[in-house]
């Protein structure tokens, strides 16, 4: 018999946690590289699978192109796109061996006169690239490109030749920074956490935080962004947080931040999540294929970080 009266509510689903929604944004947006990349990390996807994506993007001079890095279209090798395959191939633990060492010869031909890296490699001209990224035909070495590349293969005890002048020029660049933006800081921290003279990488941190402090690089209240200057050249609402710098707890950056700054930063990365899954590119977006794929790769990060806070995202 039928029941009377009022009818039975339908059965409710439980909200979906950050991954699940991220996930789908993945599958709908992202190149096949981030899509095995958020395989590995969230879904216990092969590693081999992330190395075989990252093949696609080599070149026969060891180093990788082809808009590894959205910014930089086209087909050739360059130190931003060699730099993101050392973080991937960081991220699944297969930073190492003869993959890495043609990384490192690469590295060696494009380097500059002092052994460092440039930005962009004069090589650039004539693919589309973004605006804001200058190719000119005699770059300098660039903290932002070298010291990102010397942290990860000293994390992973990647010893080659080019690492002595490399590493050397990131310790006079770190040492001598009187005024930065965040994107310079971000890159000499991924050196400082991770060059094995710890005492040294400890005072140059300590140093920097002040630093960071007293420009004003960080948002401490993310309710008073106005209260922030942007650096120059920077995009409307390219700010930046505690958890750019620290994007773990391990990190050295972390000593510059309260425990309440910390979590106020995190609070606000995790509020980002949009309402497709994915989290927005705070950079200047310049055409809409970098736009989508860097959506892709932010939003991993953003979730990897949650994650190594212990803020629940799976």
């Amino acid at each position: 018999m039928a029941a009377t009266g009022a009818s039975a509510l339908p059965p409710t689903s439980p909200p979906l946690t950050p991954v699940a929604r991220a996930e789908r944004f993945v599958w709908l947006t992202a190149r096949v590289l981030e899509q095995h990349l958020f395989a590995h990390h969230f879904r216990g996807g092969s590693a081999d699978a992330v190395e075989t994506a990252l093949d696609a993007y080599r070149n026969g001079d060891g180093g990788y192109g082809h808009g590894l890095d959205p910014d930089l279209r086209g087909p050739v090798s360059q130190p931003l796109h060699t730099a993101r395959a050392l973080r991937v191939l960081d991220a699944v633990g297969r930073c190492a061996g003869q993959r890495v060492e043609r990384v490192c010869r690469y590295l060696t031909s494009v380097s500059t006169a002092d052994g460092a890296l440039p930005a962009v490699h004069p090589g650039q001209r004539g693919c589309p690239t973004a605006p804001f990224v200058p190719v000119v035909a005699d770059p300098p070495s660039d903290l932002l490109a070298t010291g990102p590349v010397v942290g990860l293969l000293h994390r992973n005890e990647v010893w080659h030749a080019w690492l002595f002048r490399a590493t050397d020029f990131c310790w006079q660049a770190v040492e001598s920074l009187e005024k930065s933006h965040p994107y310079e800081i971000e890159a000499a921290v991924a050196f400082l956490d991770a060059v094995p003279d710890r005492p040294r990488a400890e005072a140059a941190a300590d140093r920097l935080g002040r630093l960071v402090r007293a420009q004003g690089l960080a948002v401490l209240d993310p309710e008073r962004l106005d209260a922030y200057p942007l650096s120059p050249g920077y995009a409307p609402g390219e700010h930046h947080f505690p958890h750019d710098y620290a994007r773990t707890p391990h990190s050295l950056a972390r000593a510059w931040f309260t425990d309440d700054e910390t979590a106020r930063s995190l609070d606000h990365l995790a509020a980002q999540q949009g309402e497709d899954g994915g989290w927005p590119v705070r950079g200047r977006q310049w055409a809409p294929a970098p736009a989508l794929e860097a959506r892709a790769m932010v939003t991993i990060d953003a979730l990897r970080t949650l994650g190594a806070y212990g803020r629940p995202v799976g």
